[in-house]
């Protein structure tokens, strides 16, 4: 399962995603990715119905040969773990880094409440808001230190540089709130929170793990990547084009955001239909001809890639089977499934 997250543009609101539950597509559109850093995948059902997060293949796989039931293998027991939707791509990149130090995290969390004390009506919410800002300050002052520590050596000075910019934006967001300007504390919220992203992503020190052997012959994204696809509503005078800038999380699933990666940059999507839009699933990947899939020139053949599952709280990805099969009923993903600007990749 490989993670994906998209936001938006549109010249209008397309029906890509209509709400109703239906069996064939409702919506056709040509696609072209463009490159962004690197990434890739198949036939790959494109969920933009930002329903669950697996990124899993190209066009090779046969749904009939990888069917699962519908129903739960072990009755009684619910397999998805319910909640709200997350509605921040930003929060779950940043919470999805593999990196292990607390000083950051806790300067982080109190920023990214700020997110739910706002939804309390008028400017009562500021009350709640200026919690978070001191409990924010105060980590930043007393854990400045380890988080220094906890960057790689070779970004320590830019780290430096920018907790003295987090540290100045703390008080500035503190002065915001002490003039009761609702309107301005998510743009600088959304500011300092760029701030502590940079810092965590300064504190990956390489890989962290070993891609299994059988699947080092694959592209890999040992990283991450931004991608631009752009997608043309047919037949709605509404809407010209779309783009979707999505960011491929190879620190998660470095062989599916490989292998997509790779055949946008191959231009295999390019001007490729969307095949279903159901309003449950959003799904490319299906060249026009006999060919299933993409055929990898050097081998002659449909090129296939494995089910990766970063479980959290793993080090590394489970390759080739499902949670269901290793009996990881209530586990949940690195990234979340609810998500509203979540991508997925089904195995076919």
């Amino acid at each position: 399962m490989a993670a994906a997250l998209a936001s938006s543009r549109c010249c209008g609101r397309p029906p890509l995603l209509p709400t109703g539950r239906g069996r064939r597509s409702v919506a056709r559109c040509a696609l072209s990715g463009e490159k962004g850093n690197s990434f890739s995948w198949k036939e790959c059902a494109i969920s933009v119905a930002l329903s669950v997060g697996l990124i899993t293949a190209p066009s090779t796989f046969g749904w009939s040969a990888h069917a699962s039931p519908l129903e739960p293998v072990i009755p009684n027991i619910s397999v998805l773990i319910s909640g709200p939707p997350i509605k921040d791509p930003g929060a779950l990149l940043r919470y999805a880094l593999p990196i292990d130090n607390k000083a950051i995290r806790e300067v982080q969390k109190p920023l990214e409440d700020i997110t739910d004390s706002l939804k309390v009506a008028g400017v009562r919410a500021l009350d709640s808001v200026e919690r978070n800002v001191r409990q924010a300050s105060r980590a930043l002052s007393n854990g400045r230190s380890l988080i220094l520590t906890g960057l790689a050596e070779p970004k320590r000075a830019n780290g430096e540089e920018i907790l003295d910019k987090l540290a100045v934006g703390l008080e500035e967001l503190q002065r915001i709130v002490e003039d009761r300007n609702r309107k301005a504390v998510a743009p600088k919220q959304k500011e300092l929170l760029n701030y502590v992203g940079t810092i965590e992503e300064d504190m990956v020190d390489g890989f962290p793990y070993e891609v299994p052997e059988e699947y080092n012959n694959m592209p890999l994204l040992k990283g991450r990547a931004t991608v631009d696809m752009k997608v043309k509503i047919k037949d709605n005078p509404n809407v010209e084009d779309c783009v979707f800038r999505i960011v491929l999380d190879g620190y998660n699933a470095p062989v599916t955001s490989g292998n997509f990666l790779d055949l946008v940059e191959r231009k295999f999507y390019d001007g490729m239909e969307v095949q279903r839009a159901d309003g449950f699933v959003v799904q490319t990947g299906d060249p026009e001809g006999p060919a299933e899939g993409f055929i990898d020139p050097s081998t002659g053949k449909s090129r296939t890639i494995p089910l990766e599952i970063m479980v959290d709280g793993e080090k590394a990805p489970i390759y080739g089977e499902t949670l269901e099969e290793l009996g990881l009923y209530k586990a949940q993903t690195k990234l979340p499934l609810m998500h509203l600007e979540r991508w997925q990749w089904l195995e076919r």
